[in-house]
């Protein structure tokens, strides 16, 4: 089905800006970047996936079905995203909140043309029918000169929620946890502007360059875009063992080494962001454990702490093996959304975020990730990203933080500006 090209090249730092370049023109684009981010259960360095030969569409409303359906009967790889809201295709749930987005609710394509680096060598993969414009494709790829300026202006971002409606709306949400509804919700809130103007491949480089996450993405589909500096993997898949990595716990980075350690060593043991931590690694235990083996899930490493350039987080792993019955999207219907951007008991809480929320989360919070031609899969939470509607022109990043029976309204609200920064830095 694919003819196989291989490259040994050593400068695929600089071949990977001229591939984005000449990326641009194609309707549908993904790049997936880990930015050489030292971590166990990476499978590539980064993947560039362009032009779509056949692709899926679609709202929620048997939204997993469809897509396994098209998994199945493909049997190739396969690039795009699930949104926030295929919630409503699993549960009796509803999203009636503003969105000035209006990306569908899950979009995936078979790309014609794939790359995939790993160290200093580019395997390519083009569809058969297409083979025979790979010269002239990697001659025009390589011509690509990447010192190019871009102007931008500042963009005049608002804010959907005012600092002060935010610390009510985290009342009422403790309000909720002391009555027992829930034990922890992420709670989030939107920043926007209307008539933006962005180059979105300048944007991201920009944003990419200042935060390095390991899950990093470009992702285009004709004029809607989203620009990822994730740092958390939602869900791989390898064989038949699963990786869930939930981030919960957040603390700022210094400039200063001994006040950045410092930082570093109260977020490893604040009872608070542990006791967040914990919660959600038990519920993506319990999530996985309706596919698995039984007596396979397993916590291989609880409330470990990272460091990424623009803070530290802790990162805890979840695994297990997957029962022969299932298939690989029956685990994405089964854990999704991922616990760490919903909250315990997840339906309940679930409710309580429509309720408080005042804007349809779509794409953030979702998943961004691909599957192979094996039925593996690899996808990333949807958070530290710019979201933009090039059409109606609207730009629009969320942010968030957990909410339990500790919190401290004005803290949270500091937490969320913190996760904010990246993307007002390369906004404004």
């Amino acid at each position: 089905m694919r003819t196989f090209f291989t490259k040994d090249i050593t400068g695929l730092q600089f071949l990977k800006k001229q591939l984005l370049l000449w990326s641009q023109q194609f309707r549908e684009v993904t790049f997936l970047d880990s930015n050489q981010y030292q971590q166990e259960y990476s499978s590539y360095d980064w993947i560039l996936a362009v032009d779509a030969f056949t692709s899926i569409k679609t709202d929620y409303f048997n939204a997993f079905e469809d897509l396994k359906q098209y998994q199945q009967s493909s049997r190739d790889w396969l690039f795009g995203y699930l949104s926030y809201d295929l919630k409503n295709d699993t549960e009796a749930l509803t999203s009636e909140n503003f969105d000035g987005l209006h990306f569908p609710d899950l979009f995936f394509y078979q790309p014609k043309k794939l790359f995939l680096a790993k160290g200093n060598e580019l395997e390519i993969r083009y569809l058969h029918f297409c083979d025979d414009e790979f010269e002239e494709d990697w001659k025009e790829i390589i011509s690509l000169t990447t010192d190019f300026e871009v102007t931008a202006e500042a963009l005049p971002i608002q804010e959907r929620i005012s600092e002060e409606a935010y610390k009510q709306k985290v009342s009422k949400m403790l309000d909720y946890i002391h009555r027992g509804d829930l034990y922890e919700a992420n709670f989030c809130m939107e920043f926007y502007a209307e008539n933006a103007q962005i180059d979105p491949l300048d944007t991201f480089l920009k944003l990419n360059a200042i935060s390095k996450p390991p899950f990093a993405v470009f992702f285009k589909n004709h004029k809607q875009f989203l620009l990822s500096a994730s740092p958390e993997r939602y869900l791989k898949k390898k064989g038949d063992t699963l990786i869930s990595q939930p981030i919960k716990g957040t603390a700022k980075r210094f400039l200063d080494f001994v006040e950045d350690e410092k930082s570093k060593n109260e977020l490893a043991t604040n009872a608070k962001e542990r006791a967040e931590n914990i919660m959600i690694t038990d519920l993506v235990r319990n999530d996985l454990s309706h596919t698995a083996q039984k007596g396979s899930v397993q916590v291989t490493e609880l409330c470990g702490v990272y460091s990424f350039l623009q803070v530290h987080q802790m990162i805890s792993t979840i695994t297990s093996r997957l029962d022969t019955q299932y298939a690989g999207v029956d685990v994405l219907r089964f854990t999704f959304p991922m616990g760490s951007m919903t909250g315990a008991p997840k339906i309940s809480v679930m409710k309580i975020i429509e309720e408080l929320e005042e804007t349809k989360r779509g794409l953030y919070s979702g998943a961004v990730g691909y599957f192979t031609p094996e039925g593996d899969f690899d996808f990333n939470v949807v958070i530290r990203s710019i979201l933009y509607n090039q059409e109606n022109k609207y730009l629009s990043f969320s942010v968030g933080s957990a909410i339990t029976s500790l919190s401290v309204p004005e803290k949270e609200y500091q937490e969320c500006l913190l996760k904010a920064k990246a993307m007002f830095e390369v906004l404004q």
